[in-house]
């Protein structure tokens, strides 16, 4: 399947709204890891994916980062731009390779008070953002690891619309806020499952109603908010 190559935010927007917005806005390529800003520095770009997944990752420790969200075409990275910020206390990556728009942080602000149409957006895709953290709270608390693995893989599936994603069981534990150990057991009961195929740092979805059916119901969940906020 193809990419999605379209920012689901940019796209709700009056033409003329639009069409200004995409004037200040540079393509770009992003490689796994790359990241997009560094806790305590400042957010010097505010980036729209059009595809690949972009990880936002909270400090708990020297050694210890858990990723708290997820950011695909629906939205953007730099949230905190919008609400008024110019550093945040996260972090924000490359998760999955892929293309986006950027635009300066300044001429975002000017975008943001200028354009009604446009805080309208921003203001719903706060909404769902925020909903999606609570979400993921709510698994770590409620779920089995395999349940939470094999939702985490859907919603990656989802976003970048490819059955095979460069994945690494480092970046999988992550997204799951456990150790590396944890996450290939979980990995090898869905791979033994046929619901997928794990090699090399790169995840194959195999069977995706069977591995909806072994997820819990989150990713679904954080789906139907976005379409609801956003269409």
């Amino acid at each position: 399947m193809a990419r999605l190559e379209v920012n689901r935010l940019i796209a709700a927007l009056p033409s003329a709204d639009r069409q200004r917005l995409l004037e200040a806005l540079q393509p770009v390529s992003l490689t796994v890891r790359q990241p997009l800003y560094a806790a305590g520095g400042p957010i010097k770009f505010v980036y729209f994916p059009l595809s690949g997944v972009y990880s936002i990752v909270s400090i708990v420790t020297d050694r210890d980062t858990v990723e708290v969200a997820t950011v695909g075409n629906e939205g953007i990275v730099g949230i905190s731009v919008f609400l008024g910020g110019r550093s945040t206390s996260d972090n924000a990556f490359c998760q999955v390779p892929g293309d986006a728009l950027r635009m300066r942080a300044a001429r975002f602000r000017e975008e943001v008070y200028r354009s009604r149409a446009f805080r309208t957006v921003l203001l719903r895709y706060t909404e769902a953002f925020i909903h999606q953290i609570a979400q993921h709270a709510a698994c770590y608390r409620l779920h089995s690891i395999v349940e939470r693995c094999a939702s985490r893989l859907l919603m990656t599936h989802e976003r970048v619309n490819l059955d095979e994603v460069v994945l690494t069981q480092e970046l999988l534990a992550q997204m799951l806020g456990v150790r590396r150990a944890t996450v290939t057991a979980a990995a090898g009961m869905l791979q033994r499952a046929g619901l997928i195929r794990y090699t090399r740092g790169r995840i194959t979805i195999v069977d995706r109603k069977k591995l909806g059916r072994a997820s819990c119901q989150c990713d679904r969940t954080i789906r139907r908010e976005y379409k609801r906020l956003l269409g």
